[in-house]
């Protein structure tokens, strides 16, 4: 039987500037750990303006860590120390595993009309697995299975299952579900989750209730201005719902508008967290170790260094 999910909390994203310039929504990042666990960090680059994204992430390292990329719309030229180059196109997604580490950089490119969107999400890696050999996944569009449920919702599964259907990305070491969900107006939305393992959903546009109890009340609310007055049950556009990790499945309804959003979940590491930037171990010292090693040139351990000036992709 179903045992739905309450919100834990419910999260406004908030407007930051990284790389070279680019303007983005952190829907959460260094602040939330360990709370999202093995999840670290959810940025939305959605934008209209060029001279907002143009110039980029130039090349910078991480390590101990997993990046996630998915493109709504635009296009994103990358290149790393593995040789690796290509560009990520509308509904394709980068599943990139820094693990012992990897130099890249990633050029947003918007469409003919200067739009430019999508998201990154990072994930942890475990101890055992900080150091594991790099690796890199291009999924493009045509690979990733939509489903659609009675009602007319539309799921596309880029990692995890989704009925019977199995994403593309698959022997992830948190066991993940990465799923992109579509409702009309006037639908449900269920589906189950293990016990224990985190679960959030980041609604890309529309609003819904996103729990049985519709107790705005019920759960914590953070980025909201002091003087609104309002604390609606319905969650809008770019903010993030963060599950309690007890129940094994999460229900989604909406009324007459529709809803679009990712709902990601995964199993909680439970280790230590040493993150300074791109880079993400378990001690201090490990991080001392591996900024000592990039300045040194010593930091790739598989591939080379990008030649300085390099354009990459």
């Amino acid at each position: 039987m179903a045992k739905f999910r309450t919100i834990r909390k419910v999260v406004k994203s908030k407007p930051t500037i990284e790389g070279a310039g680019v303007h983005l929504k952190r829907a959460f990042g260094f602040n939330e750990v360990p709370g999202l666990d093995p999840f670290l960090l959810l940025d939305d680059f959605r934008g209209d303006d060029p001279s907002k994204y143009i110039l980029g992430f130039p090349w910078h390292p991480h390590r101990g860590i997993e990046t996630i990329t998915y493109v709504l719309e635009g296009r994103v030229e990358h290149g790393d120390s593995m040789k690796n180059k290509g560009v990520i196109e509308p509904g394709d997604v980068q599943w990139m595993t820094a693990g012992s580490g990897i130099i890249h950089q990633e050029m947003p490119k918007g469409d003919p009309k200067g739009r430019m969107g999508g998201f990154q999400l990072w994930a942890n890696l475990p101890k055992s697995r900080k150091m594991m050999d790099p690796r890199y996944r291009e999924v493009k569009k045509k690979e990733i299975p939509e489903v659609t449920l009675d009602g007319g919702t539309r799921v596309r599964v880029i990692c995890g299952t989704m009925g019977k259907v199995i994403g593309p990305v698959r022997d992830i070491v948190t066991e993940p579900e990465y799923l992109d969900v579509s409702m009309p107006g006037n639908t449900a939305f269920t589906h189950p989750v293990p016990v224990g393992h985190t679960a959030l959903a980041y609604v890309i546009e529309g609003q819904a209730y996103f729990d049985e109890g519709r107790d705005a009340y019920g759960r914590e609310s953070v980025g909201a201005n002091y003087f609104d007055l309002e604390r609606p049950c319905l969650v809008g556009p770019e903010s993030l719902v963060l599950y309690e990790r007890s129940g094994n499945a999460i229900t989604v309804t909406t009324e007459n508008d529709p809803v679009r959003f990712l709902l990601v979940s995964g199993r909680p590491i439970g280790e230590p967290v040493a993150w300074y930037g791109p880079i993400v171990m378990n001690t201090q010292e490990e991080l001392r170790v591996a900024f000592d090693e990039f300045r040194q040139g010593t930091f790739i351990k598989h591939g080379e260094p990008p030649r300085r000036g390099a354009k990459g992709a």
